[in-house]
């Protein structure tokens, strides 16, 4: 405990000294258990005594306070009776015992004792795992004989696949763009050149993370697997012109300074829109701000590392690696001219120029045909609309983590003895239905410690008759989701009037639920309670009629049996007692002496702290009688005024049932409230069906609920998380197109060049929604995260089209029509590489294999179907509108120079 702090125990007994009275006893002594407490406080005692200076010497002083041994617990005196000594031992038996139990837990079936341990919110999963398993051997070296130690289950299990998972995504990814790129390029020195700056890029990444105190978790490792397709993109676009400039017939020197001047400022700008493009999640809220900062700025981190990279470490190792091939007349190197490979190399161009004579007709038809090809264009985009209509809305992908976390509540007032045999029962229930190979562990949590704030507990638990069973899986299992579905089938058929449904079980439910139990929460709130439950089950019954809702439920119970004392004020002040008195007696013999007056024996032997509990055994109180039959006396006064037990006797002291009645009534075993005001809540998962269909028909239901006067509903839970982080990547999305625009027309010195290149963007986002559509993924956080990358790729393909055609213009003038032509048979290359080195990037990721897989899948998808559409718009319609709106030549530093004219004009007006 020292060195894990966050321990929440759960299960066990509570090791104490038990005073048990016995009330026939207490009865025949005529006492109450307010005289047994007063005399037990003021005979265990943990105070010093002083000291005190004889002579040269100063001796402490010390009392026996305390009773040395539990058995001298018996011989403190209570009472003197015409002479005799009544002592506790006449009305009690003090033994070394244990507090009754509230909380039983078991793990596969077998009472135990259960440590969660809780971390802090920048703690990292995996260290807290590592740190309590490295514990491990010391508790079991200090555990006593019989005790066995176990790890039971760990979130560390999820994050660690989930994590390999990733990793085993960017190696596969990593491989996939080397082949691109050695198919493309066809030499293997280009390969090792465009792929060294991979793990390069990468380190610099994590310092940066470092730096920002960001840690290897999922997302961060997302971002870099995300990244990879884009690492080399720089490198590979100047690769491939280095590659172009020798074929020119330039030396390797001039070949590589050329080629790296001609991209520079277009890299710059591809760089920058993909850093620009991320920058929408500082304007998340949230639980998603806290999960995608750490991916954007893995990108950002690496993107700014390739850039660089491809300045500096590119161009030097092409001129150590290139510098051994010499080229003939044909583009091949002289010394494997005769190879397999270089014969392959040479099919695979002379297959590749006919391609580029394809695409070249192609574009000609197009650039022939502008009207019919913007037209068309527009009417897919016209098209798409009813597909976007139909995609449906999430806020996180499911993930399934393997758990399940089963909330069984048997008939309010259920003892907790039953309902240990009832989680028995649905435990065998579960293992009929989830083969056993598959089953790691099932961990029953019934009841509630005493000493535990319901607010506090992460569960709907509110007595012995509530118990939640998890249930973890192995690595090798079946669709969680699917056991869910038979055991909601089967439990209540098998158990008729117990409630079941499922809560968040894996780590990222419950961050994502951001503290609520459930994906919906339906608030009534109202002054009248009574009003408010009615208003609740209505809800809940429409509820249930909706399709794709499960587990809908109101945790507030509505019926606990209950016993009210009403207590005769007037008797009892006759009698010479209070309602505190009253009060006092209750709570000492029904809930022990450790609520009203705590008091602590300090064991000589371990020198530990045990607490002193005085109260009525459960066996001795079994009935009404029994209750009523309760002694009652004053409390006690302060230490300092306390009556000596040896005062004269006083009157016969009265019974509960001489001074107050009895009635049975239903209470409420817990009451919410939210901003002071009362509230009921009905909560429900989702499955089956996407969260935003389901949220609204919820919205609809609340927007025609009848409501009593002083009542009101709301929506709480993941679509109000969901909405909030829409709105704001949308907003942030149209700030991020704004701002690379006019990062263009900074760099392409131009209104008109920027415009021509944000054509790409309806394009990325077609691709995206017919990819989401065709592979039925919804649109949720992480497929617009993807969205917001195919953006951003799809305009750093066209920045180069668009590039090439105004460098073609300020050197020849060939017109547009022909500058367009040109920039799409040069630039043809590139962007396909930049397009496939992104797409199989993703490709792994898409695929939502291994463990939490699904979580990044959409993001893949996502990318991959925005650069499918985008990387055709950059290749056809891109050239069209360049055709239709580039007129006019560029002319370098037009905006500086017309920047310059005016400077003069004023100068001019100013002299004048």
């Amino acid at each position: 405990d020292h060195h894990l702090p966050g321990l929440a125990p759960y299960g066990g007994k509570t090791r104490q000294v038990m005073i048990d009275v016995d009330p026939a006893a207490l009865a025949a002594h005529d006492l109450s258990n307010n005289d047994l407490m007063n005399a037990l406080l003021g005979a265990n005692l943990i105070i010093p005594a002083g000291s005190i200076r004889i002579g040269a010497s100063e001796f402490d002083v010390s009392v026996n306070n305390s009773p040395s041994s539990i058995d001298e617990f018996a011989r403190i005196p209570v009472k003197v009776v015409n002479g005799a000594t009544v002592y506790l031992g006449d009305v009690a038996r003090a033994h070394d015992g244990f507090a009754t139990q509230s909380n039983i837990v078991r793990v596969d079936g077998k009472r135990s004792t259960y440590l969660a341990i809780l971390k802090k919110a920048d703690a990292s999963t995996l260290a807290v795992v590592d740190a309590t398993k490295a514990l491990l051997p010391a508790i079991r070296a200090a555990a006593p004989a019989g005790i066995e130690v176990s790890l039971d289950s760990d979130q560390s299990v999820f994050v660690r696949a989930a994590i390999s998972g990733v990793l085993r995504e960017a190696l596969i990814s990593a491989a996939l763009v080397s082949v691109m790129i050695l198919f493309f390029l066809g030499s293997w020195r280009s390969v090792v050149i465009v792929c060294t700056s991979i793990p390069l890029a990468i380190l610099v990444a994590l310092i940066g993370l470092y730096a920002q105190s960001q840690t290897l978790n999922i997302m961060t490792l997302g971002g870099l697997a995300l990244a990879i397709g884009m690492l080399v993109d720089d490198a590979t676009v100047e690769v491939e012109n280095i590659h172009r400039n020798r074929h020119l017939g330039k030396p390797l020197t001039r070949a590589i300074l050329d080629g790296a001047h001609e991209i520079a400022v277009p890299a710059l700008a591809a760089t920058l829109t993909i850093c620009i493009v991320f920058s929408p999640v500082v304007l998340l809220s949230g639980p998603a701000k806290f999960l995608f900062t750490p991916l954007a700025f893995s990108v950002v981190w690496s993107m700014l590392a390739s850039y660089g990279l491809s300045r500096t470490l590119v161009p030097v190792l092409a001129r150590m690696l290139m510098a051994s091939e010499t080229l003939d007349h044909g583009g091949a190197t002289a010394a494997q001219a005769q190879s397999r490979w270089q014969r392959f190399n040479r099919r695979r161009d002379q297959t590749f120029e006919r391609v580029v004579q394809a695409y070249a007709h192609l574009l000609s038809e197009a650039l022939q045909h502008r009207k019919v090809v913007l037209g068309a264009a527009v009417a897919m985009l016209v098209a798409l609309v009813p597909v976007a209509m139909s995609i449906g809305t999430d806020f996180f992908p499911e993930v399934d983590a393997g758990q399940m976390r089963l909330h069984v509540r048997a008939p309010l007032g259920t003892r907790i003895e039953d309902s240990e045999h009832l989680v028995a029962d649905v435990e065998r229930c579960i293992r009929s239905i989830v083969p056993a190979h598959e089953i790691a562990s099932i961990t029953d949590n019934l009841g509630l410690p005493t000493s535990y704030n319901l607010g506090f507990v992460q569960s709907d638990s509110t007595g012995g008759q509530d118990a939640d069973i998890l249930v973890a899986l192995t690595g090798e299992h079946h669709s969680t989701a699917a056991y869910r579905r038979a055991l909601r089938a089967a439990l209540p058929q098998q158990f008729p009037g117990v409630h079941f449904y499922f809560q968040a079980a894996d780590i990222v439910s419950q961050v994502l639920n951001f503290g609520l139990p459930a994906v919906l929460e339906v608030a009534v709130e109202g002054q009248n309670l009574e009003a408010s439950m009615e208003v609740a089950r209505s809800v809940r019954d429409r509820l249930q009629a909706i399709p794709g809702i499960v587990d809908v439920r109101i945790p507030q119970g509505v019926s606990h049996p209950a016993f009210e004392v009403e207590v005769d004020r007037v008797r009892a002040a006759q009698l010479g007692v209070s309602q505190h008195d009253v009060a006092s007696n209750m709570l000492t013999s029904l809930s022990s002496s450790a609520l009203v007056s705590p008091s602590y024996w300090l064991s000589p032997k371990n020198s530990v702290n045990y607490l002193v509990a005085l109260q009525t055994p459960l066996d001795k109180a079994r009935s009404v009688d029994d209750l009523l039959g309760l002694p009652v006396t004053p409390s006690s006064t302060p230490a300092i005024d306390r009556a000596s037990p040896f005062a004269p006797a006083r009157a016969d002291a009265p019974y509960l049932g001489s001074l107050a009645a009895l009635r049975s009534r239903n209470s409420k075993p817990l009451i919410s409230h939210s901003a002071v005001q009362r509230v009921v809540q009905v909560h429900a998962g989702v499955e089956d069906r996407d969260l935003g269909s389901v949220a609204a028909e919820v919205r609809q239901l609340i927007a025609t609920q009848r409501l009593p006067k002083g009542t009101q509903l709301s929506l709480h839970g993941q679509s109000e998380s969901m909405n909030s982080s829409f709105t704001s990547l949308g907003i942030g999305l149209i700030l991020a197109i704004l701002l690379v625009y006019l990062l263009m027309v900074t760099l392409f010195q131009s209104w008109l060049d920027p415009l021509i290149i944000m054509v790409a963007v309806p394009g990325a986002l077609c691709g995206v929604l017919v990819m989401l559509a065709l592979t039925r993924t919804t649109l949720n956080v992480e497929s617009l995260m993807g969205t917001v990358m195919a953006v951003g790729v799809a305009v750093s393909n066209s920045i180069l089209m668009v590039n090439f055609a105004n460098e073609c213009r300020q050197s020849h003038d060939p017109g547009a029509l022909a500058a367009a032509l040109e920039a799409g048979k040069t630039r043809l290359r590139p962007v396909l590489m930049t397009a496939l080195a992104m797409i199989l990037g993703m490709l792994p990721m898409a695929l939502g294999l291994g463990e939490g897989g699904e979580q990044n899948a959409p993001l893949g998808r996502a990318v991959i179907g925005g650069l499918l559409v985008a990387t055709c718009v950059t290749l056809f319609i891109v050239p069209v509108v360049y055709s239709l709106l580039r007129l006019q030549a560029p002319n370098k530093a037009q905006l500086d120079a017309a920047f310059e004219a005016s400077l003069r004009e004023g100068q001019v007006e100013k002299s004048a």
